[in-house]
C-alpha cells in the first residue's frame, strides 16, 4: 500500500529532510519509540533513499493518507549528497581494510568501475602497516596479486601468507572467480570454520621445488578488488561460482554506476588534494576538472586515471595541454 505523507522527516547525510507530500510504500504503521513517533516505509522504492526499510519521524498517526493511487515519489540525490555518500563508502572501505588486516574480517570483495580509486584505498591502509613493519625490520605481511593466476599458483600464494595478520589482495585477478579448482581452494581458505585447512592432493614438482606442503592451515585474510558487479552477472555457472565466494566474504559495492557519479567522485578527490604534488596551481586544477566535465562523453575513460594523464600533460605542456589531451585521452569522432 502506498501512502502520501502529510508531514514527516528523515535524516539524510546528517540533516533532517522534510518529506511532506512524498509517496512511499508503507511497511508498518504509526508507532512510538524512544525518540518519538514514526512509521516504517520501503526506502528502496524511492531514488535517493537507502535500499532498505526506513523509519520516518512523524508527530502522530494522522501523518499520512493511505491507499493513494499515486506512484512512489522520485527523489534525486543532490550533488552534495552523492559526494558525501561516496566519501562514506570509501571511508568504510578503509575501515574494513583495517579490520581485515587485524583478522576481524576474513575476506571482502570490493566492486566498482575501473579508475575510481578502489585499489588506492586498500593499498594506502596496508602500506601504512608495511612502513611500520619496515621500521621494525620485519617482513611485510601483505601482497597485491594482479593479472592471471593458476590454481597451483594460488595455493602457493596462500601458503606464503597463511599466518595470522597476513593479507592477500587480488587486484583485477578475476581468473580465480571462474576456475573451479581455484574457487574450491578459496572456499577452503575462507571457510567459516575455526580451522581452515587447504589440501593439494595431486603430485606437483612446483610444490616440491618450492618446499610447499600438500596441506596446511590458512589463518590469513583476503581482499578481492574487481570491476565485476556480481548482481549483474548473467552466466549461471559464473553466478554460482561468485555466490559461493560471496557467501564467505563481506561485499562492498562502491555504488558508482553513472557518469554523473564518476564525475562527482573526480571532483571530490581533486578537491581533497589528489593533484597537489603536481604543483599546478588551483586555477589549473579547476581547469582540468572543467575540461573533464565538458568532455566526459568524449573521453576514452572517465576515471581518476584520466585526470592524472591530463595533469601530466598540464605539467609538461603548460600552454597547450588541452590540445595535447584532445589527441591522447579522447576518442576520435
Amino acid at each position: 500500500m502506498n501512502v502520501r505523507l502529510k508531514e514527516g522527516t528523515y535524516k539524510i547525510r546528517g540533516k533532517d529532510v522534510d518529506l511532506a507530500g512524498m509517496v512511499f510504500p508503507l511497511v508498518d504503521g504509526y508507532k512510538v519509540g524512544t525518540q518519538g513517533g514514526y512509521i516504517t516505509v520501503d526506502g528502496g522504492a524511492v531514488a535517493g533513499f537507502p535500499d532498505r526499510n526506513i523509519k520516518i519521524k512523524v508527530t502522530d498517526a494522522n501523518c499520512f493518507e493511505d491507499n493513494v493511487k499515486a506512484k512512489v515519489t522520485k527523489r534525486e540525490e543532490t550533488d552534495e549528497e552523492t559526494i558525501e555518500r561516496l566519501r562514506e563508502r570509501f571511508e568504510m572501505l578503509e575501515d574494513m581494510t583495517k579490520a581485515t588486516k587485524r583478522g576481524d574480517v576474513r575476506a571482502m570483495i570490493v566492486s566498482g568501475p575501473p579508475g575510481v580509486g578502489k585499489s588506492h584505498g586498500v593499498e594506502k591502509v596496508l602500506g601504512n602497516h608495511e612502513l611500520i613493519a619496515q621500521l621494525g625490520n620485519k617482513p611485510a605481511k601483505y601482497e597485491v596479486v594482479k593479472g592471471a593466476m593458476s590454481a597451483i599458483g594460488l595455493y602457493c600464494k596462500l601458503y606464503k601468507h597463511a599466518d595470522k595478520d597476513n593479507v592477500l589482495v587480488f587486484d583485477d585477478c578475476d581468473s580465480v572467480f571462474s576456475d573451479e579448482l581455484s574457487l574450491n581452494i578459496l572456499k577452503a581458505a575462507l571457510d567459516s570454520k575455526k580451522t581452515r585447512r587447504i589440501c593439494w592432493n595431486t603430485d606437483s614438482f612446483k610444490l616440491r621445488n618450492e618446499g610447499v606442503p600438500d596441506t596446511f592451515n590458512f589463518q590469513g585474510s583476503a581482499i578481492f578488488i574487481t570491476n565485476i558487479k556480481f548482481d549483474n552477472v548473467k552466466s549461471k555457472k559464473m553466478r554460482d561460482h561468485l555466490e559461493a565466494l560471496e557467501s564467505r566474504c563481506h561485499y562492498i559495492d562502491l555504488t558508482i554506476d553513472t557518469d554523473r557519479e564518476k564525475m562527482l567522485r573526480i571532483k571530490q578527490i581533486t578537491k581533497d588534494g589528489m593533484l597537489d604534488e603536481y604543483q599546478l596551481g588551483e586555477h589549473v586544477v579547476d581547469d582540468i576538472v572543467e575540461y573533464m566535465e565538458s568532455n566526459k562523453t568524449k573521453l576514452r575513460e572517465l576515471s581518476l586515471r584520466t585526470v592524472l594523464k591530463i595533469a601530466d600533460l598540464a605539467k609538461a605542456f603548460p600552454t597547450k595541454w588541452e590540445a595535447m589531451a584532445e589527441n591522447t585521452v579522447m576518442r576520435r569522432s
